[in-house]
Order: structure tokens, then C-alpha cells, then sequence
């Protein structure tokens, strides 16, 4: 039975389907991801799955070669004029995760080792795929075992994140609400898209074989250079998005955003094929000190950044900790605050605009551009 692709197919894919009906009951609470990847080892464990299922499915192989196109569409998500506006909330996403940088890389070296410490700040920044690339150089490296520290950093940092987040949003509503803040910049994020500059770009199979073309160039700029290809592709995507070549979030207006997205958790998911139970124990400890350490590491960068953009730290904290979080759980949180902080429509659509922008802004920052960058370059020094 398992010999048929699509029924091996299926069984994985059914995980996913089950990780995305488990997180939209629980508002994102529990990452679709980490039913998927949980279920799979148990799966494999207890001999439901065959060790090579995901050979059988063969889909792996063609989300290997996603990856590239891929990052450039996170190129594509956010335009330059708005993270310009929102240069405050830019600027503590990134100390927030300075912040988780330095602490996780000093002190977790000391407790463990820098190649634990350096497998947990890719995915602890956020982003699926800082964790392929974290998980693929440690295979590489012939690490398969440190391949559940990443793993379990992503599947429970949204778990870490989002309560504190709630409670100091929480609190800063109630600031807000009763004008016990000066605010001075409160921006909407602009949901229209810019038109593209070329008409041509309007047709969906022109749009996939020109983010395949910049994926190719990106990877000839890798093995040229030796920088990660994953740098040159999202920054290739993001001066396509910039130039008007590309429109925004241009695998989504391909319709092929979510096929493809599908195809890279399954190569996600076949980095964890050989970890073993007494992988995930013993490693524990390890992951249990990056998310406290990472977290403390992204509340004090936060802080530190927001006192000096001139933000009341209740507003400043949760964009850092956007990194734990990225979209939808910082969207969610958003709405949630604004509905449990406000008596009428009026005043929660003023605090939900309050908060929302700054969120989305840090959860660009983090989850989808700092954290390739965090991952490929801390691999690479392993």
C-alpha cells in the first residue's frame, strides 16, 4: 500500500491538514507545524508510518527545489515605504532580536555548546524557513540528532510568546484607551497593492517563471560567492517587489502560495527522519534554556529599543516579541486585545489600528527577513 506515492502522500498531508484544523480551533495557539511534525515522529515511532514514507511520497523532492522560489516571494510581502513609516517598530524587531542573539549565543554556549546554542536562534527568530536551513545544515554536518532542537524551539516559541504578548498589550490598551500615552505615529498598513509596471506580469505563468528565474540567479549568486543562496533570493525579491516588477505577495496572486508552502513542510518533515525518542529527551534542557533565555533576550532588547524610540514599553515588548509569533498568531492577538479592552466597534477599531501595525511590521522583520539571515550566517560558522 505504501508503495503508492499518493497514498504516502496523503497520510503526511493529512497530518497538515489536521495541524491547520487544530490551529484555526485554537486561534493559532498550537502551530499547524507542530502537530504535523509531532505526529509524524510518533507515527514513525510506533511503526504506523514505514521509515521511508517520505521517499514513497516523493514530494520532497520537488519541495526541495521551492525553497528558492519561495524566499523570493518573502520578498515580496512588504514594500519599503511601509516598513520607512514604521521605522520604530523596525527598529525594536531587530533589537529584540539582537537582544535573543547575543544572550542565547553567550550563555546557552556555556551551558551546552555553540552548535546547540547556534541550531536553536534560527527558528527561535522565527520563520520555516530559517528551520529548513537549520535543520539541513545539520544534517549535513552529520548532526541528525541536534535536528529536534530546532524543531521543538518552533513548535513551542508561539506557545511562549503569546500570552506574554497578550498581557502587555493588554495592559497597553488600557493605557491607550485612557490617554495615558502620547501617541504620535500611528500608521495603517495599506493593503492595496501597487500596480505592477508591466502588463505581462499580470499573467500567473509569467509571474511563476520569473520568481523561478530570480530562485535560479539566487543560487548561482550562492555557489559563486558562497554567501547562502537564500540571501540573494530574498533580496532579489525584495527589489522586484520595490521596482514594481513584481506585484505583492506574488505567489499568492500566482495561486500557487499554498501547494508550494505544502511541498516545503514535507521537506521539513524529512529532516526529522531519523531522530529517535532518546533525541527528544535529552535534549530537552537545551530547549527549555533557548526559549527562556531567547525569550528574556527579546523582552530586554525590546525594552531597551523602546525607551529610546520614545514608545511606552507595553507597546514596544510585543512587537520584539513578534518573532515567537509572525502571522496570523500577531494579527489574532491584535483583534483579541482590542475586542476584551473596549466596550464599542468605535473605540476597538482606534485600538486595534493602534496595535496592528507595528505588529505586522515587526512580524515581517523578524519571521520573514531576519531570521534567514540570523540562520544562514550562524549555520554557516558551525
Amino acid at each position: 500500500m505504501w508503495q503508492e506515492p499518493i497514498i504516502a502522500t496523503v497520510a503526511i498531508f493529512a497530518l497538515l491538514a489536521l495541524g491547520e484544523y487544530i490551529s484555526v480551533l485554537t486561534r493559532a495557539r498550537i502551530p499547524t507545524l507542530m502537530t504535523a511534525m509531532l505526529g509524524f515522529l510518533i507515527f514513525t515511532w510506533v511503526g504506523v508510518f514505514p521509515e521511508n514514507i517520505l521517499e514513497l511520497s516523493t514530494l520532497p523532492a520537488l519541495g526541495a527545489i521551492l525553497i528558492g522560489p519561495l524566499i523570493v516571494h518573502m520578498g515580496t510581502l512588504m514594500r519599503f515605504d511601509i516598513l520607512k513609516s514604521q521605522w520604530k517598530a523596525v527598529v525594536i524587531a531587530l533589537s529584540g532580536l539582537l537582544g535573543a542573539l547575543t544572550l542565547v549565543l553567550v550563555l546557552v554556549t556555556l551551558m551546552f555548546d555553540f552548535t546547540t546554542a547556534a541550531s536553536g536562534v534560527g527558528p527561535l527568530s522565527g520563520g520555516v524557513v530559517a528551520l529548513l536551513i537549520t535543520n539541513e545544515r545539520l544534517t549535513e554536518l552529520g548532526l541528525s540528532s541536534l535536528v529536534v532542537v530546532p524543531v521543538l524551539v518552533y513548535a513551542f516559541q508561539g506557545i511562549v510568546g503569546m500570552p506574554i504578548s497578550t498581557f502587555f498589550m493588554k495592559r497597553y490598551g488600557h493605557l491607550f484607551m485612557t490617554g495615558q500615552v502620547n501617541v504620535k505615529d500611528t500608521a495603517k498598513v495599506s493593503l492595496e497593492e501597487a500596480p505592477v509596471k508591466y502588463k505581462f506580469m499580470e499573467n500567473s505563468i509569467l509571474k511563476l517563471f520569473f520568481v523561478f528565474l530570480l530562485a535560479a540567479v539566487g543560487v548561482f549568486l550562492g555557489d559563486v560567492t558562497g554567501i547562502h543562496f537564500t540571501i540573494f533570493c530574498l533580496i532579489l525579491g525584495i527589489l522586484a517587489l520595490n521596482m514594481g516588477f513584481f506585484p505583492k505577495s506574488v505567489l499568492v496572486s500566482a495561486n500557487s502560495f499554498s501547494f508550494m508552502m505544502v511541498a516545503l513542510i514535507f521537506v521539513i518533515i524529512g529532516t526529522m527522519a531519523d531522530v529517535t525518542p532518546q533525541d527528544v529527551i535529552s535534549n530537552i534542557p537545551s530547549v527549555l534554556a533557548i526559549l527562556a533565555i531567547g525569550t528574556f533576550g527579546i523582552l530586554a532588547g525590546g525594552y531597551i529599543a523602546s525607551k529610546l524610540v520614545g514608545w511606552h514599553p507595553y507597546k514596544g515588548m510585543p512587537v520584539a516579541l513578534t518573532a515567537l509569533l509572525g502571522f496570523p498568531a500577531d494579527y489574532i492577538i491584535c483583534e483579541e486585545v482590542a475586542r476584551s479592552a473596549t466596550n464599542n466597534p468605535a473605540d476597538e477599531d482606534k485600538l486595534f489600528q493602534e496595535l496592528v501595525t507595528p505588529m505586522l511590521i515587526g512580524g515581517f522583520v523578524t519571521v520573514t527577513v531576519a531570521s534567514i539571515f540570523v540562520a544562514s550566517i550562524i549555520m554557516n560558522m558551525i
